[in-house]
């Protein structure tokens, strides 16, 4: 029965349901977009009975027909909802599959995404990360509904927007989509939708064993067995490992970057028949006992960050193929437990006593339903249909314990306490003509929510009260089979995300003492954008390319009452961020490309890359030095070659793989307290960060059928550097200010990092 099921189409859509595309593009976006507004309009009347794709988890019709033998990584589905050729998608797209999840030696998936050129990631700590992706950027601490970049886990959100707590062990790919994609997935997706996938058994069949050691007491142990039998499927993974406090390169102890990681992952499947599906899955993962430098370098703050879900899909569809459909049901809870303190903090431009133990523990609680039925409406039209409902609860609780001469009584925590309820209806329609050279997509989706604003401990004058918003978004595009190689597409989208309860009515102290207050008329972001690009793709080799514009309106943002005060309120920023750039990626097997004999070495190359022409932050200060949008690479390049002999899998097989990551110059107002002139030429100057590149190393050898070894070297040179800090480790020249340090002069990333182990199959 399972037989059948993986060479149905049901099974196709199954295997492949959470990859997910990228969309980039390039011109002037103003003109493009009244062009494009006018556009949609005419394509819903005109295409009122076609029909499009689907996101997450969704069974497939006849008129979604994939080779059953056709490579996955071809294969996308988050786009567009369902799966598809990646070069028919109107996008810019990119793939980590498993093989490369596996050559890598990434401890968390920020550094997965990372050393694939994916975007800007700050990499505060292990337990902490920020990104950029077109211009759009997470929320340092991790909360997604802060975020313009979108975090998913199989499908649905993933109720976290720091990575960094998530472990790539039993992940099976992760799919990036370019761009705003707010038809499908409504709020945070301004900047684009990460899709992280999970292992399933009918894609991780049999038991592995893996347990790894390195540098500075690393060890990490894996283990994972899955299978199927007859209508069912099951998966299931264990995952524990540490780190001790690292080294720079510079040579110097970071003290308090040490930390734990552990997780289960389980997944069961059932396939009534053909044409019916059951997916259950349930997952747990965190990273504990997190050091947290901080800016100030700090050698006492510890972090304990998890996430865990529970998701449960129906995928059905008629026996004819015409019509399909999927439910998805989900719990996910997400926890930041912040054990911090800072013993010094700054008022003025004077150190005073601050905080012996700052403790603030926040928890999002989220249940929700998608509902996405497809239609067949003819051989060229597919329609697509969706109603998202979703429930969410935050809560935090904060208390304070001040030194003497500290700050005096308990303060609110980070984040006000707020419900939120939110539904959307929406649709995507797709129309193939010129016997299906040519796609033409366009969508529309309409979101309405209600946050309330609920009791929040120790906020002073605090009112309960609750706003509603609604956000109207839509998408087109178009991509034409040039040849039997090429590819051409481009598509417009527009994005949003909803101000929160903490924005609208915040009133909290942060740990350095400054206070903040929301802004009950806040406005929801907004992004446009137009893009165009092309693939080249043959058995052996795929290169693609697109150009993007990305405009971000109404940014909301902090706004100081004044140089000689530590307050800020919030609100929208009435100026623009532009970002418009170029991106490749590109992938070569030389031994198929050249024709060599099958005795010669697999040889194959591999590289992404973007350059942003413009970058320009239009809101800037006209008191800094320049208006390059922050914490953004100017230019980001991953590249490697991977040489090895025999067959992949087979006794005596081995390969080594070098790649290299150079981080392209990065605009920064930091939050660290430099020295001046040494350090910064005022309070308010922003820094350029050099690029930088970073080597790695990696190489395995198969001792027999079931048994690997592989070993590596991490920063190959050693390099003393780190994405976001400007105070690194420099010994008796340190910039930073020592009288606001909790702890070390400056924080670079790991030196020089060797590692080795050994993975089991049997």
């Amino acid at each position: 029965m399972l037989d059948r099921f993986f060479k149905s189409d049901t099974a196709k859509l199954c295997r492949a349901h959470q990859a997910m595309p990228s969309t980039s593009g390039a011109g002037t976006f103003a003109a493009h977009a009244r062009v494009g507004g006018a556009w949609l309009w005419g394509a819903m009347a005109m295409l009122a009975t076609a029909a499009t794709a689907q996101t997450g988890v969704q069974t497939s019709s006849a008129a979604n027909k994939i080779d059953a033998d056709q490579d996955l990584h071809e294969i996308f589905v988050t786009a567009t909802s369902r799966p598809e050729e990646r070069s028919r998608i109107a996008a810019t797209t990119q793939v980590i599959d498993r093989a490369s999840i596996e050559r890598s030696s990434a401890q968390s998936i920020t550094d997965l995404l990372a050393e694939n050129a994916v975007g800007f990631f700050s990499e505060w700590t292990a337990a902490q990360t920020s990104i950029n992706l077109r211009g759009a950027a997470t929320d340092g601490q991790g909360r997604d509904f802060r975020s313009q970049v979108l975090v998913l886990v199989n499908g649905r959100r993933a109720g976290t927007a720091n990575i960094s707590k998530l472990s790539p062990s039993d992940v099976d790919r992760i799919e990036i989509v370019r761009g705003p994609s707010s038809v499908v997935y409504g709020s945070q997706n301004m900047g684009g939708v990460i899709n992280i996938i999970m292992k399933r058994g009918y894609n991780a069949q049999g038991n592995h064993v893996q347990l790894r050691g390195g540098s500075w007491g690393l060890y990490q142990a894996q283990a994972q067995t899955g299978g199927t039998n007859d209508r069912l499927d099951w998966y299931l993974g264990v995952n524990a490992g540490g780190r001790d406090s690292y080294e720079s390169g510079y040579g110097s102890h970071m003290s308090n970057t040490s930390w734990e990681r552990r997780g289960v992952a389980g997944a069961l499947g059932l396939q009534l028949n053909n044409e019916h599906r059951i997916d259950l899955n349930v997952r747990t993962d965190g990273i504990f006992n997190a050091g947290f430098r901080g800016s100030g370098a700090n050698e006492i703050s510890k972090d304990n960050r998890s996430n865990r879900s529970l998701d449960a899909v129906y995928e059905g569809q008629t026996q004819s193929g015409q019509a399909s459909w999927m439910v998805h049901a989900y719990r996910v809870t997400d926890i930041d437990e912040f054990n911090w303190a800072s013993p010094v903090v700054r008022s003025g431009t004077s150190a005073v006593p601050g905080t012996k133990r700052d403790y603030n523990h926040r928890q999002l609680d989220a249940t929700g339903v998608r509902l996405q039925p497809r239609f067949e409406l003819s051989d060229n039209n597919h329609l697509l249909l969706g109603l998202d409902w979703e429930r969410s609860k935050l809560r935090s609780e904060r208390e304070r314990e001040a030194l003497p001469g500290g700050p005096t009584g308990q303060v609110a925590p980070y984040d006000n306490n707020q419900t939120e309820r939110v539904h959307a209806l929406y649709f995507e329609d797709a129309h193939n003509l010129l016997d299906d050279r040519l796609t033409l997509r366009a969508g529309l989706r309409k979101t309405w929510g209600k946050t309330h604003f609920d009791p929040t401990p120790n906020l002073a004058l605090q009112q309960a009260s609750s706003r509603s918003y609604d956000a109207q978004t839509w998408s087109i595009g178009a991509v034409f089979k040039a040849t039997e190689d090429v590819n051409v597409r481009a598509t417009a989208s527009t994005g949003f995300r909803a101000p929160t309860a903490t924005e609208l009515a915040a009133d909290f102290t942060a740990v350095g003492g400054g206070r903040t207050f929301g802004n009950a008329s806040l406005k929801p972001e907004r992004s446009r954008q137009i893009e165009v690009g092309a693939t080249w793709q043959r058995a052996d080799w795929r290169l693609d390319g697109a150009l993007f514009q990305n405009t971000i309106s109404d940014r909301i943002i902090t706004i100081s009452r004044g140089p000689n005060t530590n307050t800020s309120d919030y609100g929208n920023n009435s100026a623009d961020i532009v970002a418009r750039g170029l991106e490749l990626n590109a992938q070569l097997g030389l031994k198929q490309a050249l024709g060599w004999q099958a005795s010669a070495p697999n040889v194959s190359l591999f590289g992404n890359a973007y350059y942003h022409f413009e970058m320009k932050d239009k809101g800037a200060s006209a008191a800094v030095n320049t208006n390059k949008v922050q914490r953004m690479y100017r230019y980001e390049v991953s590249s490697g070659v991977r040489y090895g002999q025999g067959t992949e899998g087979k006794t005596g097989a081995w390969n080594v793989q070098l790649a290299a990551l150079l981080r392209g110059p990065m605009w920064y107002d930091t939050e660290e307290a430099l020295l001046i002139p040494q350090g910064e030429s005022s309070s308010t100057f922003i820094h350029r960060k050099g690029a930088f590149t970073v080597w790695n190393l990696r190489g395995s050898y198969r001792l027999n059928k079931g048994v690997e070894l592989f070993a590596g070297v991490n920063n190959l040179f050693d390099k003393n550097q780190h994405p976001i800090f400007i105070a690194i480790d420099q010994g008796a020249n340190c910039i930073a200010d020592s009288r606001f340090q909790n702890g070390g002069c400056g924080t670079s990333m790991p030196g020089r990092e060797l590692f080795a182990g050994i993975k089991a199959s049997f």
